[in-house]
């Protein structure tokens, strides 16, 4: 696992994490905690120790769990006084680490997916047989997690992903209740012989209520923890929270950058204000793409060539360095600040306004001729990513490896970029605005 620190790159391991704890002693943990081999620890603590970076100000306790967290290690919050032999009790009761509310939620070791009704009308492996659009994301979730994943079949109870189904129409929530319950203890049994004993095992399940209400029980008889992250949820939200999380079980630098830099998944802006606010209110990352017309445009008004493509790269939503929460979204970042109708407010429409200023020669950055001139030239490429700590850093991988024309931060500096930055200066005034 690689990541970048104040400019500085760290690779680590789970063996060199585990080596440099050698002969250490963990220190009371207030917040959050990594175990590692049976000893819970300080998620910043064992950051520090793995980097050999001492000033622990210089990250944040968000980024040390997601660090950990990728290099496997179980990851949980409540406080703890030192037990016996540098043991680590947690003071605050399982159920309540284990509640979405009140802690981060654990991580998965198996993922489970409901099957639903539309299927093909011939034999297939099970992750082919269904066909709805819904099940599609529920699949994509599962795969992405890199977890073990199975789907809940209301016919066959537990199957793998690529057992061979014919289609039948056996549908669980019309089954009497004694089906429902022999068919939860046929799934736990079926899933224990899969993986081995439950005991501890963390069941990430994605299905309708029945499914989930009558494995459950068995499940948790066997000592499995059932996490049910879509309960009480309509269809509607349970689509748009697989939206918000398609890219979260897999944002790397990329399989972000095989999106942002795919010209055909690019979006008008009219298609994209008419998408609505729902499908892009989330973080994310984005490409903007110049066609011909619009290329000769910045061209002359540059001096500089600017190809027909991806011009600009940028980020919505990332956590502030201050560990706070951003209220951005990819939503507001395109249709309401760069798209908006001040320059200052975006350091895209900023520099854009004052190309185009300087090539028509105007005085002045005219804000509706801009816009016009945005919907007429260009298209962009959203990426959500749901992981919104991640983000700073997926942004400075996509800048080194894309380098975007129009952006001035993250990328080198060229002739190209001082004459960029001398035209905003020169129409934009004032400091630099978001991105």
């Amino acid at each position: 696992m690689e990541f970048t620190l104040d400019g500085e790159r760290f690779q680590l391991t789970p063996e060199l994490v585990r080596s440099r704890l050698v002969d250490q002693a963990p220190e009371d943990i207030r917040e959050y905690w990594v175990e590692i081999d049976g000893i819970r620890w300080p998620v910043k603590q064992v950051i520090s120790l793995a980097t050999g970076v001492s000033d622990r100000q210089r990250f944040q306790s968000q980024s040390s769990r997601r660090w950990l967290q990728r290099l496997g290690f179980a990851i949980g919050g409540g406080s703890t006084t030192s037990g016996a032999a540098g043991q680590r009790r947690p003071t605050t009761p399982k159920a309540a680490r284990a509640s979405a509310s009140s802690a981060p939620r654990r991580r998965a070791d198996v993922v489970l997916v409901g099957c639903v009704k539309t299927k093909l009308v011939h034999g297939a492996p099970a992750r082919d047989l269904y066909v709805s659009d819904y099940f599609a994301k529920m699949r994509a979730y599962a795969e992405a997690s890199g977890l073990p994943w199975f789907i809940l079949s209301a016919e066959h109870g537990l199957v793998s992903p690529d057992e061979w189904l014919e289609p039948y129409e056996r549908y669980l929530p019309d089954t009497p209740r004694d089906y429902r319950r022999s068919w939860g203890e046929k799934v736990a049994e079926q899933l224990q012989q899969a993986i081995g004993p439950l005991d501890g095992v963390v069941v990430d399940v994605h299905a309708g209520s029945t499914y989930v209400e009558s494995a459950e029980p068995a499940l948790r008889m066997r000592g499995a923890e059932v996490l049910d992250p879509l309960r009480g949820l309509t269809f509607g939200r349970r689509l748009s929270w697989y939206l918000e999380h398609e890219v979260a079980a897999s944002a790397t630098a990329s399989t972000v950058l095989s999106q942002v830099r795919d010209q055909d998944q690019a979006m008008t802006l009219d298609e994209v204000v008419a998408t609505g606010k729902a499908s892009l209110r989330v973080p994310g990352i984005y490409s903007w793409w110049a066609d011909d017309p619009g290329a000769l445009d910045l061209t002359e008004g540059l001096g500089h060539q600017i190809q027909p493509g991806l011009i600009y790269a940028g980020l919505a939503g990332a956590t502030r360095k201050s560990g706070a929460s951003s209220s951005n979204t990819l939503w507001g970042r395109i249709t309401t600040m760069h798209l908006g109708t001040r320059h200052e407010f975006s350091t895209l429409r900023r520099s854009l306004g004052s190309i185009l200023a300087n090539a028509y020669g105007q005085a002045v950055i005219d804000e509706e001729q801009l816009t016009r001139w945005m919907h007429a030239h260009l298209r962009v490429v959203p990426v959500p990513v749901a992981d919104a700590d991640t983000l700073d850093e997926l942004e400075t991988e996509v800048l080194a490896e894309l380098d975007p024309p129009l952006n001035l931060a993250k990328v080198q500096r060229t002739p190209l970029r001082a004459r960029l930055s001398a035209l905003r200066k020169q129409y934009g005034g004032g400091a630099s605005a978001p991105r």
